[in-house]
């Protein structure tokens, strides 16, 4: 795979490579079928990496508390980490197939101590200089908004909006947040929990914020849901969003 400023796309030879690829993964998925590989104990989550450790993950004890004897396979981890053939559940960030979960917010955050340098600076000079933090998607396509459309949407700044460090994955940037590193935008469902204990503030007017182009999206394998322990799961977690949702309402300063 080749990345370029549009997102992944195959190489060469992979590109001649990807019908025979779609046949064989195929062929894989009805053997799989057959073959009953899928415990009827265990459910195979595919997510949106960030989703899953920041959102799914610090809930999931929640739901092994009323259901202990599930197992979970997440993105190739967790108590069955080899699984064969298609998951029973998908999370993705865009459109398409599914049901809507939600749409999310962005907003800046950053750490405690750099409300104190902020409310320090000259008012006339909004955020001029103050160290960004990105996400790598914030510059590939138009569906993951950063901080350039931020600033075009709220002004504060004129120079630089995309200096700064790129991090792959919003966990490491949110740790960098939580160091006072500097301020980063993004989706206030993945740092209810920092801002909830103070180790992550929202710096500006909580008015300030941009809607997600795209909702978080669930897929269900057409034969997953003949099985109790996915309809559980599919149903916590729909209870679960409606929390998120009612938090990151008010957290942007909306009704829910």
């Amino acid at each position: 795979l080749l990345r370029g400023r549009s997102g992944l796309r195959p190489t060469r030879e992979l590109e001649a490579a990807l019908d025979d690829l779609r046949i064989a993964f195929a062929a894989l998925d009805r053997v799989t079928d057959k073959l009953d590989f899928q415990r009827v104990t265990e459910i195979h989550v595919v997510a949106e990496p960030d989703w899953a450790e920041l959102w799914l993950l610090p809930r999931l004890s929640r739901f092994r508390e009323n259901h202990p004897n599930i197992l979970f396979c997440i993105n190739g981890e967790g108590d069955v980490p080899m699984r064969l053939g298609a998951p029973d559940l998908r999370v993705e960030y865009g459109d398409g197939d599914g049901e809507a979960l939600y749409s999310d917010i962005l907003a800046p955050i950053t750490g405690p101590d750099n409300v104190r340098r902020l409310s320090d600076w000259h008012p006339e000079l909004g955020m001029e200089g103050m160290p960004l933090l990105h996400l790598e998607e914030h510059r590939s396509t138009d569906d993951h908004p950063g901080w350039v459309a931020w600033f075009d949407a709220f002004g504060h700044r004129s120079a630089g909006p995309d200096r700064g460090p790129y991090y792959r994955h919003a966990r490491l940037a949110l740790e960098a947040v939580r160091e006072n590193v500097g301020f980063l935008l993004c989706g206030l469902s993945l740092a209810t929990s920092d801002i909830a204990r103070g180790s992550i503030v929202m710096p500006l007017p909580r008015d300030q914020h941009i809607v997600a182009p795209r909702p978080y999206r669930l897929t269900t394998r057409r034969d997953a849901l003949a099985r109790p322990q996915v309809r559980f799961f599919v149903d916590w977690i729909k209870d679960e969003v409606a929390v998120t949702k009612a938090e990151i309402a008010r957290l942007a300063g909306r009704a829910p």
